[in-house]
C-alpha cells in the first residue's frame, strides 16, 4: 500500500501518484502487501534531512530509505514539491512527468 502525507499547500493528485507507484511496484514483482510511505516536503525540511542523513547541505528533489524489518513498510520516499516544480520547469516538462520519475527512481532504490 502507498501511504501518502502531504501537506495541504502542495497541490498533488494523490490518485495519480498512487497509481503510478502501485504500477511501478507490481511491475516490480513485489507485492502490494508492502507499505511505502510517500511524503512530500518543502525546501526546509529536505534540507535538514539531506544534511543529516546524506551530509549535503542541499533541498534534494528526492531522497529514498530503505527499511529491513519485519513489518510490511519496506521504505519512505521523500520529496521535495518544490524542487520537483523548478526541475520541471528547467526540462520543460509537466510536473506529473518528473513526479513519475522521482517516484521510480526512488522506489528502485528502496527495492
Amino acid at each position: 500500500m502507498i501511504n501518502i502525507t502531504c501537506p495541504s499547500r502542495y497541490k498533488i493528485d494523490r490518485k495519480f501518484i498512487k497509481k503510478i507507484a502501485s504500477d511501478f511496484i507490481a511491475g516490480q514483482g513485489v507485492s502490494l502487501e508492502h507499505d511505502i510511505n510517500l511524503i512530500f516536503v518543502g525546501k526546509n525540511k529536505m534540507k535538514q534531512i539531506a544534511t543529516k542523513y546524506k551530509k549535503e547541505d542541499v533541498a534534494l528533489p528526492v531522497l529514498a530509505f530503505p527499511y529491513e524489518s519485519s513489518n510490511n513498510l519496506i521504505g519512505e520516499i521523500f520529496i521535495c514539491y518544490p524542487q520537483a516544480v523548478l526541475l520541471a520547469a528547467e526540462r520543460n516538462k509537466k510536473v506529473n512527468q518528473i513526479m513519475t520519475f522521482l517516484i521510480e527512481h526512488a522506489i528502485k532504490n528502496i527495492l
